[in-house]
């Protein structure tokens, strides 16, 4: 028996053709810090926010340091070192740990990775995270985004192909990378998901909407 496609979600399509446009622009690509940043978002919308997971998940102390063995060690962890030569991981490194000391900090560094949004796109991002953190401590549960996150207007939803709990699911599930499962995401890691999730959508007008009906707002 032949079976219609299901239809597949807009945010499924929007990282489709961003992996097909980041696969040519790696081609050409030069520069260490554009070179790691298109092979996250050749992930998807996801890549940034798995890379930052992995560095802060190593990050034992509390820090916010890391050494070049573990920067290295990140980077292969995440997967993403078949793709850089040994001279990317130098300049990369020498870049951010600007005093020679032998660490940078990985916030900063990740904050270097993450496609830039622009300013009424980070605005909107930072108004939604802010409803959620109503402590104000700069961290939200998954208890805090159960509340509040809409999937009214998910075009999945609406055709019955999935359950609001899959979606929520599915949804929490980008924040339990390496099956880490804290419960909790942070206002750097809200940003690196919604600059992957930026970096695939071209419209403004359509970006606030998503974050209005997602959120709520």
């Amino acid at each position: 028996v032949n079976r219609m496609p299901r239809p597949v979600s807009a945010q499924t399509r929007n990282d489709t053709q961003m992996k097909m446009t980041v696969a040519k622009q790696l081609q050409t690509a030069e520069d260490p810090v554009e070179k790691l940043r298109l092979l996250c978002l050749q992930r998807g919308s996801t890549g940034i926010l798995g890379l930052g997971r992995v560095f802060r998940r190593m990050d034992d102390n509390g820090s916010g340091d890391l050494s070049r063995e573990e920067f290295v060690k990140g980077l292969d962890d995440s997967g993403l070192s078949p793709f850089l030569s040994d001279d990317d991981y130098d300049k990369l490194f020498e870049q951010f740990d600007a005093d020679s000391s032998g660490a940078i900090k990985f916030d900063e560094f990740i904050r270097a990775i993450r496609p830039r949004m622009g300013p009424s796109r980070e605005a909107m991002v930072m108004k939604a995270f802010e409803k959620l953190d109503r402590s104000g401590d700069g961290q939200i549960t998954f208890e805090d985004i159960q509340g509040v996150y809409s999937v009214q207007s998910n075009s999945e939803y609406l055709n019955g192909q999935r359950t609001k709990k899959e979606l929520l699911t599915r949804f929490l599930a980008n924040f339990e990378e390496g099956g880490v499962v804290d419960g909790i995401v942070t206002k750097e890691e809200f940003l690196d998901y919604y600059a992957g999730v930026s970096a695939s959508i071209d419209e403004d007008g359509y970006f606030d909407l998503m974050m209005r009906t997602c959120w709520k707002l």
